[in-house]
């Protein structure tokens, strides 16, 4: 059963900071109430300040037994093309246990790093043969289940991924696991809605690959299901990550990626364009207007060679932004933000990029608090504020430690952000239910044994 109540000496509330803040929460594991300036009578504690818990908005779950494979110079020029060749090859080997196994260990990762739900951009979908199995959900449910057995709420996004590049050119052999028509893609979104209905840790939205691997009609087909099933779920889609992306898709259709889904398929604020690292300023302000997320990932980007997404044009165009781990060379939410901020200061040459002004001076704090918002929508979840009818994900910060030692308030966040490289998230709650206790979960020697299994046998 979900904690009944929590008070917190200091907490980030929807209108700011706050002492002395009591926390109610419901048998759904939902906020009830949220009242500041209280006394505590018999609820428990809190050890530190609370904030709400944080949306990891883009992953691919296998890819965390990747990390460290691929960082080896080949005897040309590296790129993310390269590294997609190496990413083809590991993908053929898994099964089915190998995925849950490895997800599983993600998911704790992430939940002891503070994230408290996960957009699982899901692309691996058939067996070696690119033939479904008998139960064409087998590795969505695979993912999910390892999301329940750990706790984190997960947005699960199936991809829709038809071909190899612009136009509906045929798909690779490597390509072959990830391969759907959009009558099985929506067959299989459908029933994955209809088991989870009603399940407040799960929601259900579609992710159409990229511009590469779907063409108009496919993209329309998947968006016009979704609508008859759910017509609020999330639409996840990588755009624009690379320059050679960006100059195929003129070669195809005389228009950048960016310029070409706005003017075709009309994203509005249920959508999360992922990464849209290379944009022009106009298509910043087009992308900010029509609401849709951008989904940034500064460590996998980097990672990958990808480059660096020009934030401050679109934040001042009003655009909002959430974080991910993708690749998950790194889980850590405050590498990701830390790397959003030092990426411009890099590229710019000056301090303190990303801010919200003289009225919100404090970048770590404008990070976290725009991370949390933008997060929460991307993923369509109650989630990134505590506050009545929301969930209960909260993180309770170890201010222990000598990094944050003084300080409060968003000068606390900065110095979560950027002081230091100690997990700050000490106690973390999910929907009401604490997971991750003095930095540790209940299940984490267990799940972590199964996943050195699956490596043991994946390097062999």
């Amino acid at each position: 059963m979900p904690e009944s109540s929590l008070f917190a000496a200091q907490a980030l509330l929807p209108e700011g900071w706050a002492r002395n803040v009591l926390f109610l929460f419901g048998p759904d594991g939902g906020l009830v109430t949220v009242t500041p300036d209280s006394e505590p009578g018999d609820a428990p504690r809190a050890a530190g300040a609370v904030v709400p818990g944080m949306a990891n908005l883009h992953s691919h779950a296998f890819q965390r037994a990747m990390a460290g494979l691929t960082e080896r110079a080949g005897p040309g020029e590296d790129s993310f093309w390269t590294w997609r060749d190496l990413m083809y090859g590991f993908v053929r080997r898994l099964t089915p246990q190998q995925v849950e196994a490895i997800a599983a260990q993600l998911y704790i990762e992430m939940l002891k790093a503070g994230y408290t739900a996960v957009g699982e951009f899901h692309y691996l979908h058939h067996d070696p043969q690119g033939t479904p199995y008998a139960d064409p959900g087998e590795m969505s449910k695979r993912v999910i289940a390892a999301a329940g057995a750990t706790g984190i709420g997960i947005t699960h996004l199936p991809v829709l991924y038809g071909y190899s590049d612009f136009g509906g050119q045929a798909a690779g052999e490597g390509q072959r696991r990830f391969l759907h028509r959009p009558d099985a893609f929506l067959r299989l979104v459908e029933s994955l809605i209809a088991a989870h209905r009603g399940d407040p840790q799960v929601r259900i939205g579609i992710a159409p690959h990229s511009l590469r691997a779907v063409t108009a009609e496919t993209l329309n087909a998947a968006v016009r299901g979704l609508n008859t099933l759910d017509d609020s779920a999330p639409i996840h889609i990588h755009i624009a990550e690379q320059q050679k992306e960006v100059h195929d898709c003129i070669a195809w259709c005389g228009e950048r990626p960016v310029e070409w889904l706005l003017r075709r398929a009309l994203p509005d604020a249920r959508w999360c364009l992922v990464h849209a690292t290379h944009i022009t300023e106009e298509e910043a302000v087009r992308m900010a207007a029509c609401g849709a997320v951008a989904g940034l990932c500064p460590t996998t980007e980097a990672n990958l060679g990808d480059g660096v997404f020009p934030a401050p044009g679109f934040l001042a165009a009003g655009g909002g932004f959430g974080i991910g781990s993708d690749s998950h060379i790194s889980v850590s939410a405050v590498e990701e933000l830390r790397w959003l901020e030092y990426g411009q200061r890099l590229t710019l040459r000056r301090r303190n990029v990303l801010s919200g002004g003289a009225d919100a001076p404090s970048v770590g704090a404008f990070l976290f608090k725009r991370a949390l918002a933008g997060g929460a929508q991307a993923l369509g979840r109650p989630i990134g504020r505590l506050a009545p009818g929301c969930r209960a994900d909260l993180l309770v910060l170890d201010d222990t430690q000598a990094s944050l030692a003084g300080k409060s308030g968003d000068v606390l966040l900065d110095a979560v952000v950027f002081a230091g490289n100690e997990n700050a998230a000490r106690d973390v709650m999910v929907g009401g239910r604490w997971v991750v206790r003095e930095g540790h979960h209940a299940d984490e020697a267990e799940v972590l044994r199964r996943y050195r299994e699956v490596l043991a046998a994946l390097l062999d």
